[in-house]
């Protein structure tokens, strides 16, 4: 049976100008990466007035996220696109700013931390599983892997979901993407970033959704005192910097808990999402995920400790994440004057992180297009550089919650894998990103319960 090519994203002959980009970036940033990214480590060119590097080979990737990660702050304009959501976070503050909210949130997710979160992670993907059995043999995946994850999300975080409504919380997640999320063109002319942008002005309805939700929520937790089970809100507020005392404003609370909890359940959510559609188009994979699935589990729900007999189910999520990063393409700005491959880095400069077209590359990867697992077969992972797959960056700033995501994605994958089968049910999805890489029009699979 040949491999199984998803759908990708057909690449420019070369860069594009300044308005294309314009356009291309307002519809699917991925259409702005030029054929030759997909083949170089380093390309370089100008857009209007602004100098650019698209990196994506891993030695360039190992200097700006470890060896030089100083010089590499993220960009003004990705700051613009996140502040107004969730502020001067973990992920969007830069320096000592950075470094105490960092020594102060890492504890909460240490392993003994995350491990104790697990049976949230199974009892949401029962529910998950009963839901796909109600639907009447066909069902859009990525709502319905957003509502799992958003399940565990707000159990895990705050103890339950009375204080949010899932459809209003996910569509104002979803007009933010679109409105302040978008590439403005005063972006590409290098207008200062406290010019406000139209998207601003139409997102800001959405912000104030998510804010009150997230602020109600931190409020009766206020009054009432711990959760139920000791869950991320607890831990937040009682987060204390170890070499200060310090602990988190209200505002720095706020803006955390909105942070980790949309990028605690849309990016595992996609991988998910897409981890489904490429086992139902490559039938030999989805039987083999299966009986390892079915083997360990039978019918139940998947555990944390039933997790590392279930390896094949971590090298699919290994590589949807390879083929579909959550976040594939980012700017950092340079401070300082710095050479990657042959090219010289100049003060002012921007350069763009493109994790997508690396775990595509031709120079890097056996039939790059194509969907196969074994990549990540344990010996496999051995030979290979390991700044070559960065579903969660890397260096001192790699995702915090990545063993988190990954436990939660593997049970509910687990689960699911055990008590049905998946067919193609719709038409292929276009990757598109505007923040994240989400699938449209939707993923839409055929399920047969067994």
């Amino acid at each position: 049976m040949p491999a199984f090519v998803p759908p990708t994203v057909t690449p420019p002959g070369k860069p594009l100008g300044i308005l294309p980009s314009l356009r291309e970036a307002r519809r699917n940033v991925l259409g702005i990466i030029p054929a030759i990214a997909y083949t170089q480590p380093i390309v370089t060119g100008r857009t209007g007035p602004a100098r650019w590097h698209m990196v994506q080979g891993p030695e360039g990737m190992k200097h700006i996220f470890q060896t030089n990660v100083g010089n590499y702050p993220k960009s003004e304009v990705m700051i613009r696109m996140l502040r107004p959501a969730v502020g001067n976070s973990l992920f969007t503050s830069e320096g000592a700013a950075w470094r105490w909210q960092r020594r102060a949130i890492a504890p909460v997710f240490a392993a003994r931390n995350v491990d104790a979160l697990a049976p949230v992670m199974t009892a949401t993907a029962a529910r998950a599983a009963d839901r796909l059995a109600a639907s009447g043999g066909q069902a859009e995946l990525v709502s319905e892997m957003l509502s799992a994850t958003f399940d565990v999300i707000c159990d895990v975080a705050l103890s339950g979901r009375e204080h949010f409504d899932a459809e209003v919380y996910g569509a104002a997640i979803t007009r933010y993407f679109l409105t302040v999320g978008r590439a403005s063109l005063l972006d590409f002319l290098e207008v200062p970033p406290w010019v406000p942008r139209p998207g601003e002005l139409f997102g800001r309805n959405a912000v104030r959704t998510m804010h009150s939700m997230v602020a109600a929520a931190i409020d009766e937790r206020r009054k009432s005192g711990a959760g139920a089970q000791d869950d991320l809100l607890d831990h937040m507020l009682k987060a204390k910097d170890p070499e200060t005392g310090r602990t988190m404003s209200p505002q720095e609370l706020l803006h955390n808990m909105q942070f980790f909890i949309v990028a605690g359940h849309e990016t595992t959510a996609l991988a998910l999402s897409w981890a489904l559609y490429l086992l139902a188009n490559d039938s030999a994979a989805q039987d083999r995920a299966r009986a390892e699935a079915q083997g360990v589990l039978g019918s139940r729900p998947a555990r944390a400790d039933d997790l590392g007999a279930m390896p094949y189910g971590a090298q699919v999520l290994d590589e949807a994440m390879r083929l579909y990063p959550p976040v594939a393409f980012l700017a950092r700005n340079v401070l300082d004057e710095d050479r990657i491959y042959d090219r010289d880095i100049h003060a002012g400069d921007t350069v763009f992180v493109n994790i997508w077209s690396m775990q595509r590359h031709a120079n890097y990867w056996d039939g790059p297009d194509t969907f196969n697992p074994d990549r990540f077969a344990p010996e496999a992972k051995a030979q290979r550089d390991r700044y070559l797959h960065l579903p969660f960056g890397a260096g001192p700033r790699i995702c915090v919650g990545a063993n988190f995501a990954m436990m939660q994605a593997q049970i509910i994958l687990a689960t699911l894998l055990a008590r049905f089968r998946f067919s193609p049910g719709g038409p292929a999805p276009e990757p598109v990103m505007h923040m994240t890489v989400r699938p449209e029009p939707g993923i839409t699979l055929n399920i047969e319960p067994l």
